[in-house]
């Protein structure tokens, strides 16, 4: 294998937590000697936040490998999982996310005209493809789809039909896109294993796989884009973002699990090493001198080695994540304001819920009910305990209407 191609294999594959049928790549850039065709998807559901970073990363990895690569706004499947995205959003919501990708790509130093966007709609309707989607639920079982589905379509206790048919389409997306390989998180790996198995079944290739690693959220456990206290939008101001990092699960001499760590290991330093061009990161940490003074780290192993050893504290941890956030933030808040389409898709797509008071019944007392009850010619006034009771009884119902009352 030429030294030019080990390279190219090298960028495509680093940091990466699993990649299956590396041949496939191999071959392509080596024996072929052209372009990989890589495909990442995403469905326009919640706002993406802060993890979306990660795979930025790796798309910018792939461009400089010289790879083709599409982002495939999955409109439809944001719809079938679980209605996660209604018809009548679904979109305004893809055109937020490619809004919101290509300012992402800008400011980490990407150039987005080597990407093409490709909405699911605009070929997963077509006649051939649907074709082929009753072809592959023919051999696929109920069984095997939910199971390739588990851990990215949404569980309840009564699934719809719809979540059966995602992990499909996600194995179809591999043939009528035309690439060579997918990209996505660890927690694809089922769907990637199902296309895998099913695509030849139907007369199709087999493609490679590549997988990211899941990325801990601030308050512990899948970063995700319905637990606001789990991730940070981007387009959050710099006061919430401090209010959320302040908040952020982030114990003494803990790696493991650490959402704070993560973020700094997947996001800063892969960014800060695509802007140096030389392969080497930085994280600045700005500290009292009485706690040791200003630190710059040159790799996540000398951070992760002083955290362990009490060196560094999660205070300062988290004020360096702070102003390295902020300073990636900045710019997309900043095309975010240029761009008057931005917040008028943004409306749109995620409508500001108007908040109306409920008017309160209002209650003068039990004298007061008392009197209506005897007028009506009904029994004499609740009184003491009894009284007690039937308010009781209301607090209880009210709380259980707003939500109040669950743990």
């Amino acid at each position: 294998m030429t030294e030019d191609a080990k390279e190219k294999i090298a960028l495509i594959t680093s940091g990466l937590q699993e990649v299956l049928k590396l041949n496939i790549i191999e071959d392509v850039i080596e024996k072929e000697g052209r372009p990989l065709k890589i495909y990442w998807g995403t469905a326009p559901t919640g706002r993406p936040h802060c993890g979306y970073f990660v795979p930025m990363v790796k798309i910018a990895h792939f461009l400089q490998a010289g790879c083709e690569v599409k982002i495939l706004l999955a409109d439809i499947h944001a719809f079938l999982d679980n209605m996660k995205a209604p018809l009548d959003l679904v979109a305004h919501r893809a055109k937020y996310y490619e809004l919101i990708i290509k300012s992402m790509l800008r400011a980490i130093g990407v150039p987005i005209e080597k990407l093409t966007f490709v909405l699911g709609s605009s070929y997963q309707l077509s006649k051939e493809y649907q074709m082929d989607l009753f072809r592959m639920s023919s051999i696929v079982t109920e069984h095997d789809a939910k199971k390739a589905g588990a851990e990215v379509v949404k569980q309840v206790e009564s699934p719809l039909l719809s979540g059966l048919l995602y992990p499909l389409m996600q194995a179809l997306d591999e043939q009528h896109l035309g690439v060579d390989a997918q990209f996505g998180g660890v927690d694809q790996r089922k769907i990637f294993t199902l296309a895998a198995e099913q695509l030849p079944h139907l007369g199709y290739r087999e493609r490679a796989h590549l997988m990211n690693p899941m990325v801990p959220g601030l308050a512990g456990g899948k970063m995700s884009a319905s637990d606001v206290n789990s991730k940070i939008d981007l387009l959050d101001t710099a006061e919430v973002v401090k209010s959320k990092l302040k908040k952020a699960v982030c114990a003494p001499k803990v790696i493991e699990g650490n959402g704070v760590i993560s973020f700094v290991e997947y996001v800063l330093f892969p960014i800060s090493e695509l802007a140096n061009g030389k392969g080497k990161g930085v994280f600045h940490v700005q500290r009292e001198e009485k706690y040791g003074g200003n630190v710059t780290y040159h790799s996540i192993d000398e951070l992760k080695k002083d955290y362990e050893e009490d060196k560094l504290f999660p205070a300062d941890l988290k004020r360096g994540l702070e102003a390295a956030l902020n300073a990636l933030l900045q710019p997309i808040r900043d095309d975010f304001k240029a761009n008057p389409e931005f917040p008028a898709v943004a409306e749109a797509a995620y409508p500001s819920e108007v908040k109306t008071k409920k008017k309160k019944e209002k209650t003068i007392g039990t004298g007061y009910i008392a009197k209506k009850k005897e007028q009506a010619g009904k029994a004499p006034p609740a009184t003491g305990a009894d009284a007690g009771t039937v308010e009781g009884e209301k607090s209880v119902d009210e709380a259980l209407a707003t939500g109040a009352g669950r743990r």
